[in-house]
């Protein structure tokens, strides 16, 4: 059974507004959690469209986009309205974009970013000039973070310096940046992820929304069978997580709220010593059919902190790579997304150069 809309998202009038067409929907995991099931980056690596909008709770459109040898991106948190977006976590998704060149998710951004009174969750702040014609200085500080390249492969770790190269070839001031605390951004993500899933998906009773199971003899039977069939495996494992913190173990709730505020604080000084900071953004082949909660954050550990945090990212494939050995990630304060898709706009231009 599909469910047909009876308004467009805020994102889907704007594109329609700006007479950006529409060609279709792809096949994506449930509430967008993990790539399971996901077809999310095959249109744009076909050429069947020029961007595509993929739901970025964990790194879903980075990762996807490095598999097939394009570009993803997570926007500033809040600079996109979620308005009309079925959400899993409020707090850390954003609506991500693919495309094969930055420049096409700039136009794209350039016309769905912007306040809409609608939602709630989104602050009052400035745009970012997308139509400007942004450039990087020469000398751009990009901060390496240390702790991020411990486990990759030997091949990952040898396409990882590759894309390195590239920016200090590009006139950046590559310099390496440590983060000791950079494993507590999975912790975080699983606590306050799954507390807010749990939450989100409470409205699925089949009174309200969702499909209802037959047979039931009682409102507590309709609601517990209807809630049983509802649900994939992943997403159940997820709720029944947050179900955990959210009931039984608050006080780790209220923890992983206290280290994701310190997180915010660490980032924010590792951002005063390096102007973008990046990435490895590795494929972990098979991340799409992922069906285990633990191997899902371990197939998405490079992409979590930016969902964290809510700050900008974007996923650039390496060389060559179509995905084999992935990409990397650059990221940059809050609100600085036309910045950062200009410094990607640069790194591959430079790169159709050298051809």
């Amino acid at each position: 059974m599909r469910f047909t809309a009876l308004d467009d998202a805020t994102v889907v009038q704007r594109l329609r507004s700006a007479g950006i067409r529409i060609c279709g929907m792809t096949g994506m995991s449930e509430f967008g959690l993990g790539l399971t099931g996901s077809s999310a980056g095959r249109v744009v690596e076909t050429k069947h469209a020029d961007v595509e909008l993929v739901l970025d709770l964990m790194g879903e459109s980075r990762v996807a986009a490095v598999r097939v040898g394009a570009c993803g991106f997570k926007p500033s948190y809040g600079l996109v309205s979620r308005y009309g977006v079925i959400g899993l976590i409020p707090s850390m998704e954003a609506v991500g974009l693919l495309a094969r060149q930055p420049r096409s998710i700039r136009t794209v951004l350039g016309c769905v970013a912007g306040a809409d009174e609608r939602d709630f969750s989104m602050p009052e702040e400035p745009v970012p000039g997308f139509d400007e014609e942004w450039t990087v200085p020469a000398g751009t500080r990009v901060g390496v973070i240390r702790e991020a390249c411990s486990g990759l492969t030997p091949e990952q770790l040898t396409g990882f310096q590759q894309g390195i190269e590239e920016l200090r070839a590009a006139g950046c001031a590559v310099s390496e940046v440590s983060l000791p605390d950079y494993p507590l951004f999975s912790l975080v993500h699983k606590i306050v992820g799954s507390v807010e899933a749990a939450s989100s998906t409470g409205r699925y009773d089949s009174v309200r929304y969702g499909p209802r199971a037959p047979g039931a003899k009682n409102w507590n039977e309709m609601y517990l069978g209807s809630r049983g069939a509802m649900f994939g495996t992943l997403v159940k494992s997820y709720l029944f997580q947050g179900a955990y913190f959210q009931f039984e173990n608050y006080a780790a709730y209220e923890d992983a709220c206290r280290i994701r505020a310190r997180l915010l604080g660490q980032t924010q000084r590792l951002m005063q010593e390096a102007d973008y900071l990046v990435l490895p953004c590795p494929p972990r082949g098979g991340a799409e059919e992922k069906s285990a909660l633990e191997a899902v954050y371990a197939a998405f550990a490079e992409t979590l902190w930016a969902n964290v945090t809510g700050q900008p990212v974007l996923a650039l494939p390496l060389p060559g790579s179509a995905g084999a050995v992935g990409g990397i990630q650059l990221m940059g304060p809050r609100l600085s997304d036309a910045r950062l898709l200009a410094l990607g706009e640069m790194v591959l231009d430079r790169r159709k150069g050298d051809r």
